[in-house]
């Protein structure tokens, strides 16, 4: 085989092959480990690299929030714990989100929703479903047999809550050049506040009480201590209070004949917003952001979907005056007088459905069985790109042509292992040392498929070690441990906010400890793993597929 010498030179130059590749003769280890050296002149120590573990920085409880000291079990918990310790008896684990209502089952009443029908102007008789009280609320029942993709409802654009309407509003010069979110939200509270608003109906039927965890109390946030979903929901709440901060000063202030201070208060103003939160769909959203009256009602449930949306915008031509129409279709075959739901996210974790709607998936099947399934479980792991690095611009250069940035985020779910992409950036962020050299501008454009691949032990160990330190210290920080919180869903729980919870947690607790388990053997197998070394020689035709080297090399 004929192989260039520069080819030759580039690896001999840049590259020192450990000692640990196996099987290799001394002539192979004098001729490689001597020619490296004398461009290395010495070897880099791999530093430990920060752990960030959720897309919003985990976040520790201050003692006021939780009413408990750090590691020692919240005072609900203990009493679920110790009251239930000789409970093993097999219940019914109820669908948390029939008990955590995205919509007050209160609030309904049936001169109202005739009323909101009315208003929309779609006649009550060529409906066929239609907003009724049901276990979680208010939900749409069918009328009649409805069949998997039938047209359920097409609401009109002009039947919708959308920046336009608030701009035609009386506060819409007020609130020119806000956030979309904000003017809606500003929106609600003014007109949940106008005895003759257009949209009284619709708002008298909109929950007073939202379950989401934006909402909860300081003591049932300590039930949360140690997971992603508190960090989330304080960030959540400092972002809501910082916005009316602003505005307060931005628009309310300025507009006080518009905006009462007894009726725009803080309060108020973080219920518009868990409305928004947990009423607006895709692709309704962010600059697009829309309440649709009616089609809303719909709740939440699984379905074993084809892919197609449930609820989509059908586009107008602007032919007649047509114009944009949401349209919900049925999810699945559904009988008579059965509550028609639709699938609200099926990428969406415990953790993300609790923040957003106040409730947890689950099955309605026997509490043994609800905790072996860990089909919601999920932890958003965040790598970062240390600032302090000595080659964080070198590194951040390979990120953004292979597409990331200074930080990423990977969804971990049961049973999957960590994502390719998520070993290759580790590998990225702990690169140092001898194997440095890939973040060469000769190597910049390949950088991203070499490390793809294991590079040397070092760095594959440092990785290990990173994950594993990471979590060990998540798993230390709940206030406990996976056996409790079997335990407590075994025995029942009555309060819906207590079982959001602990499957939540529980859940996250699950994929750290399946994910420690994969690193941990990982860890245990490096001696076998094949590295960038030995892939390169072999490319180069300076070693066989046994890893001895080609005669040729030593020819002349």
């Amino acid at each position: 085989m004929e192989c260039g010498a520069e080819e030759v030179l580039e690896f001999l130059l840049l590259y020192r092959i450990r000692a640990n590749l196996r099987g290799r003769s001394k002539e192979t280890m004098a001729l490689l480990l001597g020619s490296s050296m004398l461009l290395c002149g010495h070897s880099w120590s791999l530093r430990p690299q920060r752990w960030r573990s959720s897309k919003i920085q985990r976040a520790s409880i201050p003692l006021e929030i939780c009413g408990y000291e750090k590691k020692r079990l919240p005072s609900r918990a203990e009493r679920y714990l110790h009251s239930h310790r000789a409970a093993a008896v097999p219940v019914i684990a109820r669908n948390v989100s029939t008990v955590s209502s995205s919509l007050d089952v209160s609030n309904y009443d049936a001169k109202k929703v005739e009323s909101l029908i009315s208003s929309l102007g779609i006649s009550g008789d060529s409906l066929v479903v239609k907003p009724e009280p049901v276990q979680s609320g208010i939900g749409l029942v069918a009328k009649r047999e409805l069949r998997k993709g039938e047209e359920l409802l097409a609401i009109p654009r002009k039947s919708w809550i959308t920046v336009e309407t608030v701009k035609q509003s009386p506060i819409g010069k007020a609130v020119e050049g806000q956030r979309p979110w904000v003017c809606l939200a500003l929106f609600l509270l003014s007109e949940r506040n106008n005895l003759n608003s257009p949209w009284k109906s619709y708002l008298e039927l909109l929950p007073a009480q939202l379950n989401s965890t934006l909402f909860w109390s300081d003591e049932e946030l300590g039930e949360l201590q140690g997971t992603q979903l508190l960090g989330s929901t304080l960030a959540f709440k400092q972002y809501v209070q910082n916005e009316f901060e602003r505005i307060r000063i931005e628009v309310l202030a300025p507009y006080m004949a518009l905006f009462d201070p007894s009726v725009f208060t803080m309060e108020a103003f973080s219920w518009a917003f868990g409305i928004l939160r947990s009423r607006t769909f895709a692709p309704l959203t962010g600059e697009d952001l829309a309440l649709v009256p009616l089609a809303d009602f719909v709740n939440h449930g699984t379905i074993e979907s084809d892919g197609k949306p449930s609820w989509e915008v059908r586009r107008g031509t602007g032919l007649f005056g047509s114009q944009d129409t949401l349209v919900l279709k049925a999810s699945r075959n559904f009988q008579a007088g059965e509550e028609v739901v639709m699938d609200y996210g099926s990428e969406k974790g415990h953790g993300q459905l609790a923040l957003e709607y106040g409730f947890v998936e689950s099955v309605e099947v026997s509490a043994a069985a609800f905790v072996q399934s860990q089909t919601k479980d999920c932890f958003s792991l965040t790598l970062e790109i240390p600032e302090g690095d000595r080659f964080t611009d070198d590194k951040l250069d390979i990120a953004e042509i292979s597409g990331y940035g200074a930080s990423v985020s990977f969804d971990i779910t049961p049973g999957q292992g960590p994502p390719e992409d998520m070993l290759t950036y580790l590998r990225l962020m702990v690169l140092d040392g001898p194997d440095a050299f890939l973040l060469e501008a000769l190597f910049r454009a390949a950088a991203w498929d070499h490390i793809s691949l294991p590079v040397s032990k070092e760095n594959e160990e440092a990785v290990c070690t990173a994950m594993l330190d990471g979590c060990r210290a998540a798993l230390d920080g709940y206030s406990t441990t996976i056996d409790e919180d079997v335990r407590m869903l075994e025995a029942g729980i009555e309060d819906p906010r207590l079982q959001v919870a602990v499957v939540v947690r529980l859940g996250e607790k699950r994929v750290l400890r399946e994910l420690q388990g994969w690193f941990e053997a990982h860890s245990a197998r490096l001696d076998q793993l094949e590295y960038y070394a030995e892939r390169r020689l072999r490319d180069l035709g300076l070693i066989d597929d046994r890893g001895y080297m080609t005669p040729w090399v030593f020819k002349g």
